[in-house]
């Protein structure tokens, strides 16, 4: 057996060049081994790990993948890591117990970390140093709702209708639904979620109210002319189908579980509302990243490596893990969903109708496009939204955007993880953004409705809403509180 000098890395005392070296050491004595046998055993013990055991938690979406795949195909175990994954019955819950410590980290929505920061609802400092994907998400109605949407719109009346669709269609009958005295209720899964900015988007750019919050009203409603409410994702089929809700926004299996059982129809996804918009994060208290700083490295690290196996291709462009990945994801203990219903959407085809079924490649990113990079633009997205509905109640400069988004989100820890894997070859150094970047993606106007995003202009893109809060209005001095 080839025997490797442990790297003490004592807390704030490891440099990223100790770890550079130290990797690319062992991968040069690595690479010296004289067997096959012998390489497999040998382990590069990079980082003195103050926590070997680790418990996170998840909520069963298929975005959970880097998780369950760091597990299943043992990179969490080569970084000297014994992981427990294990299933969440809310966002709430999930939350609370990684601020409580029940959990060391968890697979969480990308606002939960920044509405936990600023404190929207429980106030708690959480940090991401690792974003899981892009896309994901869908918004889907019901059958009744869809036939009268085709009513409204007769290029819906097609088996292959025209994409993106937008709200248009489905702004008269929430008119009729006020006129009636009645109430459109919808399902979003959390309030910090990104599918409820993402509905709220949607609706909003079709001149559909989705209602504020303020600090006397939590509920997100005032004003609205849909009304929106927290169903937890697997549940949201089955609420769609007793006619609670009358749509939803969510991420998958539960868009196609729809389609499937017969009683939906989604209608667009977050691709077509935000091309490349983040969607999940891991999250950690920013207590246990100062207690355990090394394994929270060592963590990012494996987690890389899973996103990386999730987008891998083959010289067509075909992603070719992603079958194995839908089988490991419909296990009991992780989506425990249909293995079929996982796989179209994990393998690149979105389903809208039996009629309409569409490659969509990118629907799930896991790592290409720096996917899994925790950027600065990306977390002030998320403030932009909470500033326009409401969920941050009073007028910010510019600068605060920034300043928050750096309290949350961590480059720093995955540069460092991600070095490693560079010196050890598991990554190469095109695949993580150079080191001059500021963390600020290019401008875009990739949304469903053209408008154009600036991270440097957070004021200015709050302001060019006509459904929003504008700044200037101040009706409290913190976050609306929960």
């Amino acid at each position: 057996m080839l025997l490797l000098t442990t790297v003490g890395c004592g807390g704030s005392k490891i440099t990223l060049e100790d770890l550079e070296a130290a990797a690319a050491k062992v991968q040069q004595d690595t690479a010296s081994a004289a067997t096959t046998d012998t390489k497999a055993t040998v382990v590069a013990e990079l980082l003195d790990i103050e926590k070997p055991s680790l418990k996170f938690g998840f909520i069963k979406l298929t975005d959970c993948a880097p998780l369950v795949i760091a597990k299943e195909k043992g990179f969490f175990q080569e970084e000297g890591l014994n992981v427990e994954i294990e299933a969440q019955s809310n966002w709430k819950v999930l939350l609370d117990r990684v601020i409580d410590g029940q959990l060391d980290g968890a697979h969480m929505l990308a606002g939960q970390p920044i509405g936990a920061t600023i404190g929207f609802g429980t106030k708690a400092h959480i940090i991401t140093a690792y974003s899981l994907d892009y896309n994901g998400n869908g918004i889907t109605v019901s059958n009744e709702i869809w036939s009268q949407m085709q009513e409204n719109d007769e290029s819906l009346k097609s088996p292959t209708p025209p994409h993106p669709i937008s709200a248009k269609s489905l702004k008269p009958i929430v008119d009729r639904y006020k006129q009636d005295g009645k109430d459109f209720n919808m399902g979003m899964v959390f309030p910090v979620s990104t599918h409820n900015y993402e509905i709220r988007y949607w609706l909003a750019a079709a001149g559909i109210h989705p209602g504020f919050y303020n600090k006397d009203n939590i509920t997100g409603m005032v004003d609205a002319d849909v009304l929106l409410s927290v169903t937890p994702p697997p549940q949201m089929p089955s609420t769609l189908e007793a006619g609670t809700i009358l749509g939803y926004c969510v991420g998958e299996p539960w868009n196609q579980q729809a389609v499937a059982k017969g009683i939906g129809v989604p209608v667009t996804t977050n691709y077509d509302i935000w091309k490349n918009n983040p969607e999940k994060v891991f999250g950690v208290s920013a207590e246990w990243n100062e207690k355990y700083p090394n394994t929270h490295i060592a963590v990012v690290k494996a987690l890389i490596r899973a996103g990386k196996w999730l987008d891998e291709t083959d010289a067509d462009g075909k992603l070719t893990n992603r079958e194995e990945a839908a089988k490991i994801l419909s296990g009991k203990d992780y989506v425990g969903a249909d293995e079929d219903l996982i796989k179209k959407s994990m393998t690149g085809t979105f389903v809208f109708q039996k009629t309409d079924v569409r490659p969509m490649p990118e629907f799930n990113v896991f790592f290409n496009h720096y996917a899994s990079y925790p950027h600065y633009s990306d977390c002030i997205w998320f403030l932009t939204q909470m500033r326009r509905w409401g969920q941050i109640t009073e007028s910010k400069p510019a600068e605060w955007y920034e300043e928050t988004a750096k309290e949350v989100y961590k480059p720093e820890i995955y540069r460092k993880a991600a070095s490693i894997l560079v010196a050890e070859g598991k990554i190469s150094e095109a695949e993580i953004p150079e080191d001059g970047y500021d963390g600020y993606r290019p401008a875009t106007n990739e949304f469903i409705d053209g408008n154009t995003y600036d991270a440097r202009d957070p004021i200015g893109y709050i302001n060019s809403f006509v459904i929003g809060n504008k700044d200037g209005d101040s009706t409290d001095a913190e976050p609306t509180k929960l």
